[in-house]
C-alpha cells in the first residue's frame, strides 16, 4: 500500500486545551473520492493542513505517493485549503497563468492548460477581469482552477463548494469526476452531505479530532446516520 496517493497513520496534532487530531488513519486510493464530513471544529481543516505540510504533526506519519511528506512529489498535488489564495491586482487569466507556471508548466503548455480550465469551470468570460472585482464564488472557481491546472494526481479540497452557486457546484462535481475517471485521487471535506454522496466512494466521519465512523454514499438517509454517529460519540465522551 506504500504507493497510495495519500496514506495517514496515527496522526496526532495537539493544541492547548485538548483540541486537535487524535490518532487519525486515512487512505486515499487512485481513481477515487474520499470525503471527510464533520461539524464545525471537528478537525477537518486541521487534518488537511497537516496532510499538506501546513501544520507539523505532533506524531504519526503522512505519506504522499509512498514518500514521507518532507520528500513528497508536491508537483503532483493540487489543493485549496483555508480560502481562495489569489492575487487581487491581477486579472483572472493572469492569476491562473501564474498558478500554471508555479506548478511547472511553461510556454504554450501553460497557456493551453489555462484555456482548458477557463472553459471547464466557465470562467472564460471573466478572463480579463481583475480578481478584486470578482464575486466570492468566481474567486473560488479561480482557486479551484489553479489547483487543477496542472492535472494533479492528488487533489485536496477543504469545503470547496461553500461560496459556489448551484452551477458552480455542478461544474466542480463534473470536473472532479472526469479526473477521477483517469486515475486521480481526491480528498474533499464538506458540510453538504447530499453533495459529497453524489461523488464520494468513501465518506469518513470526523468528530472531536478522531475518526468516529463511516457513511455509505448510497445510503437512504445519510444525514440521519451522520448525526446519529456524532451524537453517539458525544455521548460516550461525556460519560
Amino acid at each position: 500500500m506504500a504507493d497510495l496517493p495519500l496514506q495517514v497513520r496515527d496522526l496526532v496534532r495537539t493544541f492547548p486545551g485538548g483540541a486537535g487530531l487524535h490518532g487519525i488513519d486515512l487512505d486515499v486510493a487512485p481513481g477515487s473520492v474520499h470525503a471527510l464530513v464533520g461539524l464545525n471544529g471537528a478537525g477537518k481543516t486541521t487534518l488537511m493542513k497537516a496532510v499538506l505540510g501546513m501544520l507539523r504533526p505532533t506524531s504519526g506519519t503522512v505519506r504522499v505517493f509512498g514518500a514521507d511528506a518532507a520528500a513528497a512529489r508536491w508537483d503532483a498535488v493540487g489543493h485549496v485549503v483555508a480560502g481562495a489564495a489569489t492575487y487581487a491586482e491581477l486579472t483572472l487569466r493572469s492569476n491562473l497563468l501564474a498558478a500554471a507556471r508555479w506548478h511547472g508548466l511553461a510556454g504554450a503548455r501553460a497557456g493551453d492548460a489555462v484555456d482548458r480550465l477557463l472553459d471547464e469551470l466557465d470562467l472564460a468570460r471573466y478572463a480579463r477581469v481583475r480578481t478584486s472585482r470578482l464575486s466570492d464564488g468566481n474567486r473560488q472557481r479561480l482557486a479551484l482552477a489553479g489547483a487543477l491546472v496542472h492535472d494533479p494526481a492528488l487533489v485536496v479540497l477543504d469545503e470547496p463548494t461553500n461560496t459556489l452557486d448551484p452551477s458552480g457546484v455542478v461544474l466542480l462535481r463534473e470536473t472532479l469526476l472526469r479526473r477521477v475517471a483517469v486515475g486521480a485521487a481526491v480528498l474533499v471535506s464538506s458540510h453538504h452531505l447530499d453533495e459529497v454522496a453524489r461523488i464520494a466512494d468513501r465518506i469518513t466521519v470526523i468528530n472531536r479530532g478522531r475518526v468516529v465512523g463511516a457513511l455509505d454514499p448510497r445510503g437512504l438517509d445519510i444525514e440521519r446516520e451522520f448525526f446519529a454517529i456524532v451524537h453517539d460519540d458525544d455521548q460516550r465522551a461525556s460519560r
